[in-house]
């Protein structure tokens, strides 16, 4: 077995790849909800449908993402998505020549961000399976933990950066950044040695979605508060007088640090018992953010809301990959991938419209709610046995 020490050095040029790349996620996270809400006078129905565009093209490349993973190699995938993401700078540029025109403008930065989704599909989904390659299956949960740490330091750098560049050179600044950057990335990627194919044949989609849908729901109903985080928590602070970046960075170093001193327990003692834990920590943080009075207690609930969702994805994701086909992980990843996009597509247009009606206090509230309905998902896992890649192989030839 490859110790923790071997495997984190195999996966950090892998983990730089990801972390230069996501930055020009990150650094739009603060303020692309104030660019729509505010530069271009749209409601908060707008932030969430803007916001969440980039995550309802990311479910729909997931598997598209994953089957080109196995079939064609994992390094392949990543530099398709660098280039998408470069494209999506492209459009944020063109965005701006339309800002007397709000519709027009939005509409366009509407499209750069569902390019954005398709480019961050196949970075995510490609580096998951190139890791998972390079380091071994028996420490499944540990890349999936380190790849996420690498993507969460990069929004943890991103928060500050993109508020600064914002208010020193508007959103011009951040769209030249989302263009250049995957750019520059592409040198860093090219020297990594990449892996070979996992996948000979087509793999079955039908099959990988059938051993991962459970951990995926999982997923689908905890990722609820991240989704409140990023196109909401900027606007509640703002509306609060207080400053914006430090609930992003807050969170994002909370989730680092769970990920560096806990990465490891899903493969240890099962993710089910993981993400059960850490399930609560975050529901808790969600409630907290929509209660605080003061923003000191806001971003405690934000540092519970990033240490609990920081091992509920790899604390799932090692139950999903556990039940699915050995040759067809980065279709796995991706399936189970996907459930996360279902969930900020989907729900962040959704709590929008409950930010509309009943303010942005109550979105939180919600998000925790919906949080904890994850809880049941994690106790059936915990009592349900994952079968070996090979087993689900020949259950699936059987059926």
């Amino acid at each position: 077995m490859v110790g923790q020490g071997g495997s984190v050095a195999r996966l950090l040029p892998i983990m730089g790849v990801v972390f230069i790349a996501f930055l020009v996620i990150g650094i739009a996270l603060p303020v692309l909800p104030l660019h729509v809400h505010q530069g271009l006078g749209l409601g908060t129905f707008a932030v969430g449908l803007i916001a969440g565009s980039q995550f309802a093209v990311a479910l729909v490349s997931r598997p598209w993402a994953g089957r080109d993973s196995d079939l064609r190699g994992a390094k392949r995938a990543v530099v398709t998505g660098l280039i998408l993401s470069a494209a999506a700078g492209l459009l944020y540029l063109s965005s701006l020549r339309f800002v007397s025109a709000p519709e027009i403008s939005a509409a366009i930065l509407l499209l750069g961000r569902a390019v954005l989704g398709a480019g961050e599909s196949f970075i995510i989904t490609g580096a998951q399976t190139w890791g998972m390659a390079l380091a071994g299956p028996q420490n499944t949960g540990r890349v999936l933990a380190w790849m996420g740490t690498a993507m969460y330091a990069a929004f943890a750098l991103g928060a500050p950066v993109g508020t600064t560049l914002y208010e020193g050179y508007g959103f011009t600044a951040i769209a030249l950044v989302t263009a250049l950057l995957p750019l520059a990335t592409l040198l860093l990627a090219a020297p990594v040695r990449g892996a070979a194919p996992t996948a000979r044949v087509r793999p079955s989609f039908v099959r990988v979605i059938a051993a991962v849908w459970m951990p995926g729901v999982g997923l689908a109903l905890s990722s609820i508060g991240f989704g409140a985080m990023i196109a909401f928590v900027a606007l509640l602070f703002a509306a609060r007088g207080w400053t914006v970046w430090p609930a992003f960075t807050v969170f994002a170093v909370a989730f680092i640090l769970a990920r560096v001193f806990f990465g490891h327990l899903a493969d240890r003692v099962g993710g089910a018992r993981v993400a059960l834990a850490c399930v609560a920590i975050e529901a808790v943080g969600q409630g907290l953010i929509s209660a605080a009075p003061w923003s000191a207690l806001a971003l405690v609930g934000a540092a519970l809301t990033g240490a609990g969702y920081s091992l509920v994805y790899p604390g799932f994701g090692v139950e999903a990959v556990r039940r699915a086909p050995a040759e067809s992980r980065g279709l796995a990843t991706g399936a189970y991938t996907a459930f996360l996009d279902l969930t900020l597509g989907v729900g962040s247009p959704a709590l929008g419209l409950i930010g509309n009606v009943a303010g942005l206090g109550a979105v939180f509230v919600v998000s925790m709610l919906v949080v904890a309905c994850a809880a049941p998902i994690a106790m059936r896992l915990r009592n349900t046995p994952a079968l070996s890649g090979a087993a689900v192989a020949v259950q699936g030839a059987r059926s």
